[in-house]
C-alpha cells in the first residue's frame, strides 16, 4: 500500500487506523475482520466507514479483492503479482511469490490475448492437519477392532452382574 498521506483520502482517525491495520497485513482480512479489529479502538465507527474505505482503496488499485472464499470477500493490501495457497478447512490464505510459467493451449484460448494469471492452490494448513489427524485414525481397521474389543469386554463385565439378579 502507498503511504497513508498519499492515499488521497480524507484522513480521519478511523481511516488512519484502517490503513495502518492493512499496511503489511498478510492475513487477507474480510471487511468484517477489519471492522471488528478497528472497532476495539473506535467503537462508534460504522461498518460503512470500513466498507467505503475498502472500496476507495480497491478502486484506486491499492487493495485487491479476493473472491476465493465464497462466504465472504477477503482483501489483500499487497498488490504485487502473486498467487495464493488456501486451506480448505480454515480458509487461511498464504501468499506465494513464484512466477509459474504456464500458458493456455491455443485451441482453448478462444482468441484471447493473455495478460496475466492468478493461481490458487488448495490444501490443508499444518494446524488443521494436526487437528484432523485424530479423525483419520477413528475409522481405521486397527482402531475399530480395538474399540470392538473394549466394547466386548465392557459388555462381558456387565452381563454377569445382570445374570446374578435374574
Amino acid at each position: 500500500m502507498k503511504n497513508i498521506n498519499a492515499s488521497g483520502l480524507k484522513m480521519t482517525p478511523q481511516r488512519v487506523a484502517i490503513l495502518e491495520y492493512l499496511h503489511g497485513n498478510t492475513d487477507h482480512p474480510s471487511a468484517e475482520d477489519i471492522y471488528r479489529e478497528i472497532g476495539k479502538k473506535y467503537p462508534m465507527m460504522s461498518f460503512a466507514t470500513v466498507y467505503k474505505t475498502i472500496e476507495t482503496l480497491k478502486n484506486r488499485g491499492e487493495l485487491l479483492e479476493l473472491t476465493i472464499d465464497p462466504a465472504r470477500r477477503r482483501y489483500d493490501p499487497d498488490t504485487r503479482h502473486h498467487h495464493h495457497l488456501i486451506c480448505v478447512e480454515c480458509k487461511k490464505i498464504v501468499d506465494i511469490y513464484e512466477d509459474f510459467q504456464i500458458s493456455v493451449p491455443e485451441d482453448h484460448a478462444c482468441s484471447f490475448e493473455m495478460i496475466g494469471n492468478h493461481i490458487e492452490f488448495y490444501g490443508m494448513c499444518p494446524e488443521c492437519k494436526k487437528r484432523k489427524e485424530p479423525d483419520l485414525w477413528e475409522n481405521s481397521p486397527v482402531t475399530s477392532a480395538e474399540q470392538q474389543k473394549r466394547e466386548g469386554a465392557n459388555r462381558n463385565s456387565v452381563l454377569p452382574a445382570v445374570n446374578k439378579t435374574l
